[in-house]
C-alpha cells in the first residue's frame, strides 16, 4: 500500500510528445515523474537507484533500452523496469525478460492499461522489498515508505527534498556533484538548473537542522554535496584527524 507517498517513476522515450503525455498522465495519477530522452542519460539517471519504477523504451538514441537494462542489472540496480516498444515479437519480449525486465508494453497501448501495469509492478516491488533503509548516524532514510527519521522522530520532506536526500544518502561518504543531483532528481526536465539543486539542498538542510540533524548534508566547495557523519569519515579515512 502506497498511502500518500508518491512513487518516483523514470520515463525514458526519445519522442517529446510521448514523454510529455506520460509525464502529465502519471503525475495526475499521483506519481513523481522524471524524464529522459536517450540511452546514455537514462543510464546515468537510473544508476542512482532512486526510482520505484522505470518505463524504458527500447529504441533509443545512443544506447538501446536493452543495453540500459543490461547495465543496470550488471551494476546491481534492482529498480523494476517495464520495457516499452513498437516491437511485439515473442523473441523481443523474451530478450527483455531474460535481461531482467519486469514487464513489457507494446505500442500503441491504452493509458489505462499502462497505469494498471505500472501500479501492479509498483506493488510487486514493494512486496519484494526493493525499497531499502539507509542509515547515516541517527538519520534513517526508508525508501520503501519514503519516510525519514532522526533519533526516532519523523522528518517531513516534500517528494523532491526526499529525492535529493535519497541520492546523497545512497552515496554517503562520497561527494555528489550538482550535475549528478540534477540528473538523478530532475532528469531531462528543461526548466531545471543547478540553481534548483542549490534551492532544494537549502530546503533540505533547513528541515534537517530543525530536526537536530544539522551537519549531515554538507557543501564541498567547488565539487558538490556530501552526506556523512564523523563515524563515516573515520571509516573511509582512518588517518583523518577527528
Amino acid at each position: 500500500m502506497m498511502g500518500t507517498v508518491k512513487p518516483r517513476v523514470l520515463v525514458v522515450d526519445d519522442e517529446l510528445g510521448v514523454r510529455r503525455a506520460l509525464q502529465r498522465g502519471l503525475s495526475r495519477e499521483g506519481m513523481d515523474v522524471v524524464v529522459a530522452c536517450d540511452g546514455p542519460n537514462a543510464l546515468r539517471i537510473a544508476l542512482t537507484g532512486t526510482f520505484d519504477l522505470i518505463l524504458l523504451d527500447i529504441m533509443l538514441p545512443g544506447l538501446s533500452g536493452y543495453r540500459v537494462l543490461e547495465r543496470l542489472r550488471a551494476e546491481g540496480v534492482r529498480t523494476p523496469v517495464l520495457l516499452v516498444s513498437a516491437k511485439d515479437g515473442e523473441v523481443d519480449q523474451a530478450d527483455g525478460l531474460d535481461l531482467g525486465a519486469d514487464g513489457y508494453l507494446v505500442k500503441p497501448f491504452s493509458f489505462v492499461v499502462l497505469v494498471a501495469q505500472v501500479r501492479a509492478t509498483l506493488r510487486r516491488g514493494a512486496e519484494d522489498g526493493v525499497g531499502r533503509t539507509v542509515r547515516i548516524g541517527d538519520l534513517v532514510v526508508d525508501r520503501a515508505t519514503r519516510e525519514v527519521r532522526f533519533a526516532g522522530v519523523q522528518v517531513a520532506l516534500s517528494p523532491r527534498e526526499f529525492a535529493v536526500l535519497d541520492v546523497l544518502a545512497n552515496r554517503a561518504g562520497t561527494v555528489v556533484t550538482k550535475d549528478e543531483l540534477l540528473r538523478a532528481v530532475w532528469g531531462d526536465e528543461q526548466a531545471a538548473t543547478r540553481n534548483a539543486v542549490e534551492v532544494y539542498v537549502g530546503y533540505l538542510r533547513r528541515k534537517l537542522d530543525t530536526a537536530g540533524a544539522g551537519g549531515i548534508v554538507r557543501t564541498v566547495r567547488g565539487h558538490g554535496y556530501l552526506a556523512s557523519t564523523s563515524e563515516i569519515d573515520e571509516a573511509l579515512d582512518p588517518a583523518r584527524p577527528r
